[in-house]
């Protein structure tokens, strides 16, 4: 899965590496967490990219309220074509959640150990995400998920789940709205190679959403070679 993770790139980073005219803005984040509003790159009516601030958490459609009785922060890949509350959006409503790294946590023990996820090239990674528009007299929410697939080599060790990161390559082909076939996009929603990322054990502060600041991001000993 993914339950927490950072956006720290600045405005300028973010506008040209997702081909944006510019990006309002925005407070380096380092510990992003559910139902909390998250940086992702969309396109617009127009035709064009636009970034967008989506509550983390997707709330359907058609649904009587603006959240959900369960948790809707990950979609899995391999059933999110049909399962109900995604296979809409995942064929019209597709988006790139941007990420400088992501947390997850290993039992060790009787206690879970957090560990930081980073690309080891200290470039930007690109999760697939989702989104979805809800409207109900005057109140409006849109929101999002990340889609997450089964771990590569390096995740493993932690943890079963890992977000989907998208190749360089692909996350035009994931915008694209022309693009509606489960059979085409699917192939997309698969593990990145272990080469693309580096993990390290970090300090359990990481724990309580409260917490922010890149302080999270240090490590507790040398990264691991897990």
């Amino acid at each position: 899965m993914c339950g927490r993770f950072i956006q720290s790139s600045s405005s300028d980073r973010l506008a040209e590496r997702f081909h944006l005219p510019a990006i309002p803005a925005r407070t380096p984040r380092y510990n992003l967490a559910p139902s909390q509003s998250i940086l992702a790159i969309r396109m617009a009516e127009s035709g064009q990219r636009e970034a967008v601030a989506l509550r983390w958490g997707l709330v359907p459609a058609w649904s009587p309220e603006p959240r959900t009785a369960y948790s809707t922060i990950n979609a899995r890949a391999e059933t999110v074509a049909e399962k109900l509350t995604y296979r809409q959006a995942f064929r019209q409503r597709r988006c790139l959640i941007p990420a400088d790294g992501f947390y997850e946590w290993r039992k060790e023990g009787s206690r879970k150990q957090p560990y930081c996820i980073a690309p080891t090239d200290g470039q930007l990674l690109t999760f697939a995400g989702l989104w979805e528009h809800w409207e109900r007299e005057g109140q409006l929410v849109e929101s999002c998920t990340i889609l997450v697939t089964a771990a590569n080599a390096l995740i493993a060790p932690i943890h079963d789940r890992m977000p989907v990161i998208l190749a360089p390559e692909d996350e035009a082909r994931w915008l694209d709205p022309a693009l509606t076939d489960p059979a085409v996009l699917k192939p997309l929603l698969r593990p990145c190679h272990p080469a693309r990322l580096r993990v390290w054990p970090v300090s359990t502060a990481v724990n309580a959403p409260g917490h922010d600041g890149p302080e999270l991001m240090a490590p507790l000993r040398a990264s691991l070679n897990l």
